[in-house]
């Protein structure tokens, strides 16, 4: 068993895991830590010491070096209106050089090993004579990096459509790739404005529920499948994606939800004379005749693939075996 500790090292930042190294430690604690490249940081302690499993820890763990003395709280005070300074000095040298760069974030390690510019720019900015005075004016290690808009979302925080804190800057520590096709398989309005967010990229959480999605459009009938279950015989004319569910309108025109997996599939067709309550039920059956028909294909292909590299491995061998007698061809099974 390891005893570990949350720290995190700036508002609203992700939660680092640290060995206390035998510090008494409580949440609100102020401690200093190394870090990966062997810098100095000071971080506020949030989540209090706990042990877990060694078999749990995947990376090797920074140690707390000490509390926060009062001196260093000084220090990280001075390190704070340096930034602030920092921000004046960008500017100024930004329309000096005329380069179009938008400041984000200013920060300066604990241990004032390095100041770090946080910036976004349309495009590549050679940024060489900036870096120099910058240097001569602050003394210390300058780094300019250049990031993307969801990586500007992601420091400067705020407010998502639902009304809570932005994922990005709460909880998501990598951003994963997110695509229109999500939004389509779960149905969602196609308005640029309700599916992106602040950033002006696709929102995050289409990610979160789209394998759920995904799995069940491949495995739910069309609409107007007649299906048998426990209620009697009716036609799908909606869909439960989350609750795995279809919904089924029977002969009398009443409807019932039915979990996918108590429903007897049937290839007969019925006609469905109510309304379809379920918003985009009517695009689900295009899509679930799309993805059929693409892993057909992408099948068809496969299946296509490995015949010719049966014939080539065949004509590969035979030509070995000529050559050489003692070269026997591996079984292909």
């Amino acid at each position: 068993m390891s005893l570990i500790v949350g720290v995190i090292f700036g508002k609203n930042d992700t939660v680092h895991y640290y060995d206390p190294a035998g510090i008494t430690l409580k949440v609100g604690d102020r401690v200093i830590c190394n870090m990966d490249d062997g810098a100095k940081e000071i971080g506020e302690v949030i989540v209090p010491p706990v042990e877990i499993n060694d078999s749990e820890i995947i990376t090797p763990l920074g140690r707390v070096v000490r509390k926060a003395t009062y001196y260093d709280l000084s220090v990280d005070e001075l390190n704070r209106e340096k930034e602030k300074k920092g921000f004046e000095k960008f500017n100024e040298l930004n329309e000096k050089y005329k380069l179009k760069m938008k400041l984000v974030s200013v920060h300066v390690m604990f241990d004032k090993s390095k100041m770090i510019f946080y910036f976004t720019s349309e495009k590549r900015v050679d940024f060489r004579e900036m870096v120099k005075e910058l240097a001569t004016y602050f003394k210390m290690r300058i780094e300019l990096r250049q990031i993307g808009v969801r990586d500007e979302a992601k420091i400067v925080g705020g407010l998502g459509p639902c009304g809570m804190n932005l994922c990005c800057k709460s909880f998501l520590t990598d951003f994963e790739s997110i695509s229109i096709k999500m939004a389509k398989d779960q149905n969602l309005p196609l308005n640029p404005f309700k599916i992106s967010g602040i950033c002006g990229r696709l929102m995050c959480c289409l990610k979160y529920e789209y394998d759920l999605y995904k799995e069940f459009i491949e495995k739910a009938p069309e609409i107007g499948t007649k299906v048998k279950c426990s209620y009697g015989s009716g036609g799908v004319c909606g869909y439960e994606p989350l609750k795995k569910s279809i919904i089924v309108e029977f002969d009398n025109e009443t409807r019932k939800s039915i979990p996918l997996s108590e429903a007897e599939v049937t290839n007969e067709r019925v006609e469905i004379k109510g309304n379809i309550e379920i918003a985009g039920a009517l695009e689900g059956v295009e899509k679930i005749k799309e993805m059929r028909e693409e892993r057909e294909t992408v099948g068809v292909k496969e299946e296509k693939n490995n015949n010719n590299f049966s014939d080539s491995n065949s004509r590969n061998n035979a030509g070995v075996r000529s050559k050489n007698k003692f070269n026997q061809p591996k079984n292909s099974g």
